[in-house]
């Protein structure tokens, strides 16, 4: 009778017998319609195509109660052979877009596009509602795959920005933005969202190493499409 008292009053506290306290719920967000994924895949830009990409950001929404929607990677691909070229900006539906705080980051598609979003580091939040560790952090995270130019199309064939569209960590390259909008230059590429630079790293461009090299983690944005 002890033991199963003992027990009894370990599960009325939200214990676990041998782990100690039980983890705290994530915090809830069920409005949001915008976040920086919190973490990546681990294996760089091979995010499983965009199929994985999506599931990456609809896994991460329903853990803070905003699993309700359909969810889609900021991301591109290239054209490639008879496949045609996916643009970001017509996969992520018709906004506005809301972010952890419910503070609307932009309007429209256009209004994302244009000088007047309001994508930042206050604003660009994880879907925990945490600001993402930006330039002046060790470690700097403020890269973003986006494998997207400004107006958020996609780059044509040739030159790859996109790590053979999202599959993988040993070829090509990303072309990433700057969630901070800061670099080590004043210029319109560093100040970018969505289409700073290129990724480059000692494996070549795509692996985990590769990216935390110039800033990044494998990081990328959700929007909710409806």
């Amino acid at each position: 009778m002890r033991k199963i008292s003992l027990y009894l009053s370990i599960a009325a506290l939200g214990l676990t017998p041998g782990l100690g306290l039980a983890q705290p719920a994530p915090p809830q967000a069920p409005h949001m319609t915008f976040f920086v994924t919190s973490a990546g895949l681990g294996k760089g830009a091979d995010l499983g195509g965009l199929a994985g990409a999506d599931t990456q950001c609809q896994t991460l929404a329903a853990a803070v109660g905003a699993g309700g929607k359909t969810w889609r990677a900021y991301l591109s691909t290239q054209a490639e052979g008879n496949t045609p070229a996916v643009h970001a900006r017509d996969r992520i539906g018709t906004g506005p877009w809301q972010n952890f705080k419910g503070e609307v980051v932009a309007q429209s598609v256009d209004d994302l596009h244009g000088p007047n979003n309001k994508l930042g580091i206050q604003t660009s939040l994880t879907e925990r509602g945490q600001i993402v560790a930006h330039r002046g952090y060790n470690p700097n995270w403020h890269d973003v795959l986006t494998g997207s130019q400004a107006d958020g199309r996609a780059f044509p064939p040739g030159e790859d920005r996109t790590c053979k569209n999202w599959t993988s960590s040993t070829q090509g390259a990303a072309m990433v933005g700057h969630i901070d909008r800061q670099g080590l230059r004043d210029d319109e590429a560093s100040k970018s969202w969505n289409s700073s630079h290129p990724s480059r790293g000692p494996e070549g461009g795509c692996s985990q190493i590769d990216l935390k090299s110039t800033g990044g983690n494998g990081l990328f944005y959700c929007f909710a499409a409806q």
